[in-house]
Order: structure tokens, then C-alpha cells, then sequence
């Protein structure tokens, strides 16, 4: 990816000092996960991916994990490294959506198949199977995630979308259909998956990239806490459900055969 010479650093091939100034931090991701420059369209879709996960105030599990983490240990680091931890299976991270995506696809899209009829026949074996579709439902969001739809909405303009992210609205369109639930958004995770799926990402690398677009959030709360100075942070016992049985050791342990 990059090889250093006694007076220059090459990334892909180009010089550093040639990059710097000229390319985007979002060109420059690309160029770096990809090996070749983005087209302006591609480099434009990138900047809104890159935009799409900054911050989802104390609801996002990494970033209470972080505060409560550099109330311990005031290290940005430290919290950085704890917000990238949380990021998974439940939140954040868009490569089960990918995988899925991508092996339906290439699994039921027939061509010259009417699109719905394809995505109605995944949806009786993901059911058939019990499995999960990732990247459909949000706690807050209903009929319409705004930001997945904004992100659609630049895809589509800068000539990104292609079949496979129609696919992904196939499968939701018949998914929520069948299981009436006409309220249940592609959320922003979903559209992720669909979009860089279309831009060629492998889904792991689409979790990079969706870790990356959450720093500066994380960067943010990291600093605030730091700047608070609480030590060791702790959740009040007002909102915390404590079992309040009171045992007998002593009688505990005769009862299990220890000898006074």
C-alpha cells in the first residue's frame, strides 16, 4: 500500500507530499482501501459515508463505554480503542448486511426475473432458515430513516446506486410485506451495506469504514469527558435494579457441608 524512500513516502504509487492538498481525506481513504482513485462521484459518496455515523449522542454503546472508560484512565487512546471495541453484531457495523446482500444476491437475482418476485423467494428461505436480515429496523426511526435516504439520495445522483442496492429495497419491500411491519426503515447501517457493496467494499471493510465515520464523534465526547475531570464515573442507583436479598453465610455454609 505505501513504501517509504530516503526522501519521500509513496501511497499506492503516488507521492505523499503529491497527495496531500489535492486529494480529500474521503479520496484518499478510497484510493488507500480500493488502490485506485475515486471518480469525483465516487469521491463524493464517500464523503457522505464518511459523514453518515458522527455521532448518535449517549445512545451509541461505544461512546458511553468510551466516558466511562477515560473516567478510569484519562487516555484519549484508551477511549478510542474502547469505542472501536463496541462496534458489532448490534450496532454500528454494517458487514453482516454486506455479507447478506451480497450472497442473496448473487443466490436469488435472476436476470430478466421481475426484481420483487427474487426478493419474495430470499424472503421464504431467509425465513425457511430463521436468519436475521441486518441492517432493517431502528429504535427511533420509522417508515423512513433520513440519513439512509440521504445517502441514497447521493448515491443515485453521483450514478452509484446499481442493481444490488435496488436489491437490498427489494428484499425490505417483501420482508416487511410479509411480516407486516410497513413501518420498519432501512436504517443507516442497511444503506451503508447496500451502497459500498455497489462501490465494490468487501464487508469488512465497510465496518472500517463505519468505525472511521464515528471518530470524530467519539474524539469529541473523549475530549469533553477528559476536560470534566469526573473520576470514575458510575451509573446512579436510582436507575440501576439491585437484587436486595440478604443471605446467611454462616448457615449457607452448613447447609453445604462446611464445618463451623
Amino acid at each position: 500500500m505505501s513504501d517509504v524512500e530516503a526522501a519521500d513516502v509513496y501511497v499506492r504509487g503516488y507521492s505523499l507530499g503529491n497527495l496531500i492538498g489535492r486529494l480529500s481525506f474521503a479520496s484518499a481513504t478510497y484510493l488507500l482501501i480500493r488502490g485506485v482513485l475515486p471518480s469525483p462521484g465516487q469521491a463524493a459518496v464517500m464523503e457522505a459515508v464518511l459523514c453518515s455515523v458522527l455521532d448518535y449522542s449517549l445512545k451509541k454503546p461505544g461512546t458511553v463505554a468510551a466516558r466511562f472508560c477515560v473516567s478510569g484512565n484519562p487516555s484519549m487512546v484508551a477511549g478510542l480503542a474502547v469505542a472501536t471495541l463496541a462496534a458489532g453484531e448490534y450496532t454500528l457495523a454494517p458487514d453482516a448486511a454486506g455479507r447478506f446482500i451480497a450472497e442473496s444476491y448473487v443466490q436469488f437475482r435472476r436476470p430478466g426475473e421481475p426484481i420483487d418476485a427474487c426478493a419474495e423467494a430470499a424472503i421464504d428461505h431467509v425465513r425457511a432458515s430463521r436468519q436475521r436480515i441486518a441492517g432493517f429496523g431502528h429504535p427511533n426511526f420509522r417508515f423512513t430513516d433520513p440519513r439512509a435516504q440521504t445517502l441514497k439520495a447521493i448515491a443515485v445522483k453521483e450514478g452509484v446506486w446499481s442493481d444490488v442496492c435496488d436489491w437490498y429495497e427489494a428484499v425490505h419491500r417483501a420482508f416487511t410485506a410479509r411480516v407486516g411491519k410497513p413501518d420498519l426503515v432501512i436504517n443507516e447501517v442497511g444503506m451503508l451495506a447496500a451502497i459500498l457493496t455497489a462501490m465494490g467494499f468487501t464487508p469488512a471493510e465497510m465496518t472500517g469504514l463505519a468505525v472511521l465515520s464515528s471518530m470524530p464523534g467519539v474524539i469529541a465526547h473523549v475530549s469533553e469527558e477528559l476536560r470534566s475531570e469526573v473520576r470514575i464515573r458510575a451509573l446512579p442507583d436510582e436507575i440501576v435494579d439491585y437484587p436486595r436479598t440478604r443471605r446467611d453465610l454462616d448457615g449457607d455454609l452448613a447447609a453445604a457441608g462446611w464445618e463451623a
